[in-house]
């Protein structure tokens, strides 16, 4: 059960990660630019883990279903941010007037809390497999915490909530992010349906939800953080590679 203590312990990395974008609007107003770019490096990573890792370990495992829980886990994710809340920008909250109803902000909430419970499916499908893909979707989801915590912290601030409950509400992504781990080590026996689905739910954060935001700026840099992001996957696989060689 090496993988359990591993994953939580990440887990607790990633939420720490949510706690920080979720201080970052609490503590001051901040120039949004560096998020942009937080943004861009996670989307690349993430969408390089999706497709380079996670979809051909999915299918591998899982030639047949596969491919349906893949679309299974786009889709969870696409139907609760686009049925529960009315419009929310993932990377960070921008129409305020949207959010001053407060059920609107906790149906809101409730749409990110499916997508970081996944997120602990993924990251102890990954170590239940080999260390090498826990790793790298690990890195995957810390890297798209900090925006996550800021978008959470945001919407609380929009609805008129204080600043405790931006950081409670990030506090409580991370919680459930412990709490997709912990189900994924007790369903251990079904992994390779468990990151098929994570599968499905990263590609749907990184295509979705945080490639629109960086397109929203555009320019070089953002361009080259975002291949920046997928470069240093590759870079990664080459040297865990070349240890194991």
């Amino acid at each position: 059960m090496d993988y359990l203590w591993i994953s939580l312990t990440l887990g607790v990395v990633a939420g720490l990660a949510n706690l920080f974008g979720g201080a970052i609007v609490t503590a001051r107003p901040w120039s949004r630019t560096f998020l942009t770019y937080f943004i861009a490096l996670g989307s690349g990573f993430m969408l390089a883990t999706a497709l380079t890792e996670m979809v051909p370990e999915s299918l591998r495992l899982a030639a047949v279903e596969g491919p349906v829980l893949i679309l299974i886990g786009y889709f969870i994710v696409h139907i609760f941010e686009h049925s529960w809340p009315a419009h929310f920008h993932f990377g960070e909250e921008t129409h305020q007037d949207e959010f001053l109803d407060t059920s609107v902000a906790y149906t809101a909430l409730s749409g990110l809390t499916i997508h970081t419970f996944f997120d602990g499916v993924s990251i102890a499908s990954g170590f239940i497999i080999s260390n090498w893909l826990g790793t790298v979707i690990s890195g995957a989801v810390v890297l798209h915490n900090i925006p996550e915590g800021f978008t959470i912290a945001s919407i609380m601030a929009a609805a008129r909530k204080g600043r405790g409950a931006g950081l409670w509400a990030a506090g409580l992504l991370g919680l459930s992010r412990i709490l997709g781990i912990l189900a994924m080590a007790l369903a251990h026996r079904f992994v390779s349906y468990g990151l098929a689905v994570s599968a499905g739910v990263t590609l749907y954060v990184a295509a979705s939800d945080l490639i629109p935001e960086v397109n929203k700026n555009p320019g070089p840099r953002i361009a080259l953080t975002v291949a920046a992001g997928v470069a240093l996957v590759i870079l990664l696989r080459f040297l865990f590679l070349g240890q194991m060689m």
